[in-house]
């Protein structure tokens, strides 16, 4: 990957029939690789005018930067709950929930289509095998997980 490739953001111009359906894409070369992180400036008027170079009024702007992060690199990198916390802040259902949902709108085009439909797995353990969790004091009552005599 160079230092010298600067990341482009595109939009088609063919509307709805379009192969991207309005959602921006960048074209990467092919030694490249696809940016992790994305800077944006939000670029706002703030309604206030200064006199440009000739005199004529220029609008003010008010610049903002925003970072864009590759969720496949979110998910990569962080645990379950982790990962769907950040799906939560950012408005965006749990993880699970989000593949059931993919699973249902696919199965009913299989459906329309003919074709057979996927079911939901089954006795898949929702943690890694080995991953351990750190519950903060008093998330459950005392003497919950105490062995009967």
């Amino acid at each position: 990957m160079s230092d010298n490739w600067v990341p482009e953001i595109m939009y088609e111009d063919t509307g709805e029939d379009g192969l991207t359906s309005h959602i921006p894409f960048i074209p990467v070369p092919e030694d490249e690789e696809m940016p992790k992180l994305v800077y944006i400036f939000e670029s706002r008027e703030t309604g206030e005018f200064e006199p440009g170079p000739e005199g004529e009024e220029l609008p003010v702007t008010e610049m903002e930067l925003h970072q864009y992060a590759d969720m496949a690199m979110l998910k990569k990198g962080l645990d379950t709950i982790t990962y769907d916390r950040v799906r939560s802040a950012l408005g965006l259902e749990p993880m699970e929930t989000a593949v059931d949902k993919g699973r249902d709108v696919t199965n009913k085009i299989r459906q329309r289509l003919g074709q057979p439909v996927e079911s939901k797995p089954e006795n898949i353990p929702f943690f890694p095998e080995g991953t351990e969790i750190t519950l903060p004091p008093g998330t459950f009552p005392p003497g919950t997980f105490e062995k009967d005599d």
